[in-house]
């Protein structure tokens, strides 16, 4: 039934080496910024010669000059760069010390004057903002530790006395301008994921919970605080009535008359992969009002443009739409629509969008057929602001948006077709299962590593559905899977690889499929279910919930998900378990790993292996050795690629 023994240690692909090389020539962008007064822009170019702050005015963005307080010769790490309000400074983070420490740098935003050193810091700081006053800079700040606060960063090794030893505190931090001086707002027993300045500069509203802040996010609740005084729990979705109950809150913005508090809450599986509906709160406390109920979109990202409307970037079907929304009627501006089929942002699903005083917008954007640079102007007339990546040609075939209904949902994915297609050819086909779930696949230029692109270039079919579950189709969509992982996601999916065999040359006897984390996940648990796919490859998957909850770091995200802890409901979490299903198997399968995965740790990957194995499937388990859910070294996630095209080559070769 199975072709010979997959190798240990297949030799690189000089084909697939090549591909990647190719697509590492793109510059990449982590951020953009406005002036307030819209004049100005400033971006931050993540290029191979490292990264680097370039302003320019949005008016002659030719004639962009770099910001950095390094000297001539020096390399740092600069970025997070912010105008004053009153557009007269920019304020930005860079290493270029003395000592290599972080610190907080002072420039003019004419240019006319090197960049002074603020303040030294002594831990990791990010979001930096100004207060509207002009008399503070603000950023969420770990003192003591330079570690990114982050699930998937490779999770320390345990020892001491667990859950009490080295804990961090992400706190608000506050530098006064005028002296330098730093202060940090939040009380030590919070973990503050995200904050914002009152109009009148006198409070701040944040989300927060108790540490550990890496496992908590998923039950933090919404405060306000005056600097030195007692903060004020305003908002608790564990307690509320109403559609809020029991989800997750993100993205807090003070109204510009002060009175409301903004946010976007919904069933959303990972901080900073932001979704759901935008709600509306009293300042004081109160109940919250879901102001965008029943949309066929998601919310991702908000700003208020006056007490009455607020600028909206939603994931709908797959695209990125930026609107103009009124609070009072509950409609779309009409004329201030814009939907575009790139993604927009600088990674994942942060659709920040930089917005000028004068509503002139900035933001990175990318697509599978154009890669990232930076846009700015007016929301219906947007110009091209960076061309660092003129003459780029995608190495991957073209990209096709796809459609279907299943059991009375409607479903969109993206269809990447083989590179240098010919439809008089049959194709193999590797459907592509995003993480989260509460996430989308977008259209966005990709990365070198770990991919649905490079499948495509190796002559793939890539099928990159967005099931049940993901965001585009409204929160009631997203929450559509809840209590029921892998079943009616897989439908879905499965529907959508019989839409693409409807209109494209698919030999249905090569179709496999692959994911990371969530799709790790659906990978191993797609096999248990059906014998359709020939092959799998599981990045970071998950094999078995009830033996999950007690091993991962961050089991709080999985109560919303499946009603109950699983000592209160082990059968909710049985039932969604692949490895309860695992005599089904038959499918080869490859699974991928880090040792240091505090999110899907490597034990449920030992799980699913030792089963296959024990059973005759023809099986590999790789792990890496100081990795964590993200794999950080670009030799690890090289070799993933290279495993997984042989994987895959080995079982349904593509150029048959």
């Amino acid at each position: 039934m199975f072709a010979q023994n997959p190798p240990v240690n297949p030799p690189p692909n000089p084909e697939l080496t090549q591909l990647v090389g190719e697509m590492g020539h793109a510059e990449q962008f982590r951020e953009t910024n406005l002036s307030p007064d819209g004049k100005l822009i400033v971006w931050n170019e993540a290029g191979h010669a490292g990264y680097g702050l370039r302003v320019a005015p949005v008016s002659d963005p030719g004639s962009a000059r770099t910001l950095t307080a390094c000297a001539q010769g020096e390399r740092g790490s600069e970025g997070e760069a912010v105008f004053s309000p009153d557009s007269q400074q920019i304020a930005f983070f860079s290493d270029c010390t003395a000592d290599h420490k972080n610190a907080i740098f002072l420039a003019d935003a004419s240019g006319s004057s090197a960049p002074r050193q603020l303040t030294e810091l002594n831990g990791y700081a990010h979001e930096l903002a100004w207060s509207p006053d002009g008399k503070q800079l603000s950023f969420l700040y770990v003192e003591g530790s330079m570690r990114r606060p982050s699930p998937v960063a490779p999770e320390p090794l345990p020892a001491g006395v667990i859950g009490v030893e080295n804990v961090k505190i992400q706190s608000v931090a506050s530098v006064d301008v005028a002296s330098g001086q730093l202060t940090q707002i939040t009380p030590a027993e919070l973990y503050v994921y995200e904050f914002d300045w009152s109009p009148d500069s006198s409070k701040i509203a944040y989300i927060a919970a108790p540490p550990p802040g890496e496992n908590n996010w998923w039950v933090a609740k919404l405060y306000t605080q005056a600097p030195g005084a007692e903060a004020q729990a305003i908002l608790d979705p564990a307690t509320v009535s109403g559609s809020l109950h029991g989800l997750q809150i993100a993205v807090p913005r003070w109204s510009p008359d002060g009175t409301k508090i903004g946010f976007i809450g919904g069933l959303m599986s990972d901080q900073g992969s932001t979704g759901g509906d935008i709600y509306v709160v009293p300042a004081a406390g109160g109940k919250p009002v879901d102001e965008t109920p029943g949309r066929d979109g998601t919310p991702a990202w908000f700003v208020w443009l006056d007490n009455q409307s607020v600028g909206i970037a939603e994931i709908k079907g797959g695209s990125s739409h930026l609107f103009v929304y009124d609070l009072s009627t509950h409609q779309d501006s009409p004329d201030r629509n814009l939907t575009l089929p790139d993604a927009v942002g600088a990674g994942g699903l942060q659709m920040r969008v930089a917005v000028s005083s004068t509503n002139t917008i900035a933001f990175i954007r990318s697509s599978f057929s154009e890669p990232p640079e930076v846009w700015a102007g007016e929301l219906m007339h947007m110009q091209q602001i960076t061309h660092d990546n003129d003459g780029l040609k995608p190495v991957w075939g073209e990209a096709k948006s796809m459609e279907w209904t299943n059991e009375g949902f409607h479903v969109q994915g993206w269809l990447l077709l083989p590179a240098h297609y010919d439809p008089a050819k049959k194709y193999p086909m590797i459907v592509w299962v995003h993480g989260g779930p509460s996430a989308a696949n977008m259209a966005r230029w990709p990365g070198a590593g770990y991919g649905p692109a490079p499948f495509s270039g190796m002559g793939y079919f890539v099928l990159m559905p967005n099931p049940r579950g993901s965001y585009g189709e409204g929160e009631k969509f997203t929450q559509a899977n809840r209590e029921d992982f892998g079943y009616g996601d897989l439908r879905d999916i499965l529907a959508g690889v019989d839409a693409v065999e409807k209109q494209y040359p698919v030999d249905d006897h090569r179709v496999g499929i692959t994911g990371w984390s969530y799709g790790g996940f659906m990978t191993m648990f797609a096999v248990t279910q059906t014998h359709r796919f020939r092959a799998a490859v599981s990045g970071a998957g998950l094999s078995d919930w009830l033996s999950y909850y007690g091993e991962n770091s961050i089991d709080q995200w999985m109560i919303p998900f499946f009603g109950a802890s699983v000592y209160d409901d082990p059968a909710v979490y049985a039932k969604s378990s692949a490895i309860n299903f695992v005599k089904n198997v038959r499918t080869p399968t490859l699974m991928v790993v880090g040792d240091r995965d505090g999110e899907c740790p490597a034990p449920q990957s030992f799980e699913f292996w030792h089963a296959l194995h024990d059973l005759g499937v023809p099986t590999q388990l790789v792990v890496y050795p100081n990795e964590g859910h993200g794999f950080v070294k670009e030799e690890d996630r090289l070799n993933v690629l290279d495993r997984a095209v042989a994987w895959f080559g080995l079982y349904m070769p593509a150029g048959q």
